[in-house]
């Protein structure tokens, strides 16, 4: 190769340069356009595409305008009227900042802009920038239209790796559908080839966000979600949280907005995964459609070209909030806590039951008279003196479903429809094959799997004995020697006090060797070697020894709750039925069992009626 001198390349192939890192495919060039619609207060914004936004990508606004002298100076490189200093770059508010959208835009398409500050009369200019250049004047209303006509043109290279219309028409899409529900304030339409595909009108109204979220994501995660609203610390999160039960194989109900930006970021992802903790499983994605405010100086939005990632000034108060706010979030739903006052536990109740470390298959621990205390009609005196026991198929050898009706005890012969005074998940009918109860609510039936709700409400038990003192722990008959590396052994010696909090009592015994001698009682009959190098490995990587230690120590729970829960097959009465309900309703996160399935289904009176073609 023969000797290049240094030389400055001249504007053109810069801008195609600066085009490469933020204009990618039509949608690219939509995202920026619809940041400075955004940015200019409009309320509403129309999207007109032609050949999937090859051809034509016309955005049309009705923001405050750019005054006439500035049309032409908006495609100069680096121009911008959002910053004017340093500061206000570390504390930027507005979604464009940078100066280089509508000139890389201009450097690879054909650009024209046309606008009014009045909607007396508009101003045009086409690009690309030339200095001197002034704008003519045209018919507009108040508001700005941006109009991009072939993309890639003059850059074959670049057009050949765009895919066909109809692809490039979905990214536009996907892209539009983020922006909407970004800005509940703002209306947008989108039109492809002189038919519009999407109307999303201003939503000012809680229905009418529920709707326009609906049309996004979709009517399954509304019907599904909670919705929260949590501030501390200078730091709100609000938005929509979906339930365990929706949770999806991939991440493609995901939307997470950062003061208005749409983001993506390791550190929110796994914090809001560990918020779901335990009630959701390791193969699925959670669902959410989030919003995090926050001070503009304690996130870095300028870590991106295309601004679609953001680093936090503090990365440890973010995960922290955010894993706690959905983990109370998830705790707090529904049947979690009872929906009316006249069920919740009187001053006088049976103590919470104590569950001992050990193994084996043992009784529900579910005491029948709490369920009379709690409830009146529980008390009646029953005739029959018992509960029929559940016959068998004569065939099959099959638990049959118990009976229902007046010849349970205590239960009473119908709920109301709609009656408040009914507790959320209903008093018990029947048990199905030994596996599920039925009961009856104000709504209709549900229906429990009765192993999963009681592994959940065992699990949540040892929790809270875990977290009421220390954690037990015992002795190694002999003190173990651990081989680690010289940073985790540094790491070990660092932590030995919180260490000891989590029921662990080691030392160094060496550059690169911890000597065990005591571990926590549940974690006892695992190897304690490789245990402790996983931890140790893990500690470096995550939130430290305390978050950590409790993972393992939750895992571990989860273990001896589902050896302890309730086995199928085992026979329950109407009494232990009802009491396992009540449990149901006062546990946190009892909507899922600690592998993340579902515990109960609601299935309403309007349901049956369909599957039955009542009122047809």
């Amino acid at each position: 190769m023969s000797q290049r001198i240094i030389r400055q390349l001249n504007a053109d192939l810069i801008d195609q340069i600066a085009a490469g890192e933020v204009i990618e495919r039509p949608a690219s060039v939509l995202k920026e356009l619809l940041e400075n619609a955004i940015d200019a207060g409009a309320r509403q914004v129309d999207v007109e595409a032609g050949g999937g936004g090859i051809r034509l990508l016309r955005i049309r606004d009705d923001g405050h305008g750019i005054p006439p002298e500035q049309i032409p100076l908006a495609m100069a490189p680096h121009a911008t009227s959002k910053i004017t200093s340093l500061d206000e770059l570390e504390r930027v508010s507005t979604l464009g900042f940078r100066g280089e959208a509508l000139p890389s835009i201009a450097s690879v398409s054909r650009l024209s802009i046309r606008s009014s500050t009045d909607g007396d009369g508009g101003w045009e200019a086409t690009g690309p920038y030339r200095a001197g250049q002034q704008a003519a004047p045209c018919a507009h209303p108040r508001g700005t239209t941006v109009e991009m006509r072939d993309l890639f043109h003059n850059v074959p290279a670049r057009r050949k790796f765009l895919r066909t219309e109809q692809t490039e028409f979905r990214h536009i899409d996907r892209m539009l559908r983020r922006t909407a529900l970004s800005r509940f304030e703002t209306g947008f339409r989108l039109s492809h080839d002189g038919r519009v595909v999407r109307d999303y009108p201003a939503a000012t109204t809680q229905a009418r966000r529920a709707s326009r979220i609906a049309d996004v994501v979709g009517d399954g995660f509304v019907e599904q979600a909670i919705e929260i609203d949590e501030t501390r610390a200078g730091l709100r999160l609000w938005g929509w949280l979906g339930q365990p039960s929706i949770a999806r194989s991939q991440a493609d109900w995901q939307y997470m907005f950062v003061n208005g930006r749409a983001i993506r970021d390791k550190v929110v992802t796994h914090a809001i995964k560990q918020g779901f903790g335990d009630v959701l499983h390791h193969a699925r994605q959670p669902a959410y459609v989030l919003f995090l405010e926050m001070d503009p100086a304690g996130v870095d939005v300028n870590a991106h070209p295309a601004k679609h990632e953001v680093r936090f000034r503090d990365q440890g108060k973010i995960h922290g909030f955010l894993s706690h706010v959905v983990s109370q979030a998830l705790a707090g739903s529904a049947p979690s806590k009872p929906h009316h006052a006249e069920f919740s536990a009187p001053t006088a109740v049976t103590p919470a039951p104590t569950f001992a470390l050990g193994g084996g298959q043992s009784g529900l621990r579910l005491g029948a008279g709490e369920s009379r205390g709690l409830y009146d009609w529980a008390a009646r005196p029953v005739s029959g003196g018992g509960v029929e026991s559940p016959a068998a198929h004569p065939d099959t050898g099959e638990l049959l479903a118990a009976p229902a009706g007046d010849a349970l005890q205590g239960v009473p012969p119908m709920v109301p429809a709609g009656e408040a005074s009914v507790p959320p998940l209903g008093f018990a009918r029947a048990q199905l094959h030994g596996v599920y109860i039925l009961a009856e609510n104000a709504d209709g039936l549900v229906c429990v799997d009765m192993h999963a709700a009681h592994e959940r409400i065992v699990y949540e038990t040892l929790k809270r004995q875990r977290d009421a003192g220390t954690v037990p722990s015992q002795p190694l008959l002999v003190p173990l020697d651990v081989s680690v590396s010289e940073r985790e052994a540094d790491l070990a010696e660092a932590c030995e006090s919180v260490l000891a909090q989590g029921g662990f009592e080691l030392t160094r015994a060496g550059p690169t060797t911890v000597t065990v001698r005591r571990v926590p009682t549940v974690l006892a009959d695992l190897d304690i070697a490789s245990l402790l190098a996983d931890l140790l490995g893990r500690m470096e990587q995550e939130a430290g020894a305390g978050r950590e230690l409790e993972r393992l120590s939750d895992e571990r729970l989860g273990t001896l709750a589902c050896h302890a829960s309730v086995r199928a097959n085992r026979q329950l009465s109407t009494a232990e039925m009802n009491a396992l309900l009540r449990d149901m309703e006062r546990t946190e996160r009892s909507g899922q069992c600690n592998h993340g399935r579902p515990t109960w289904v609601q299935i309403s009176l309007k349901e049956l009626d369909r599957l039955f073609q009542r009122g047809r």
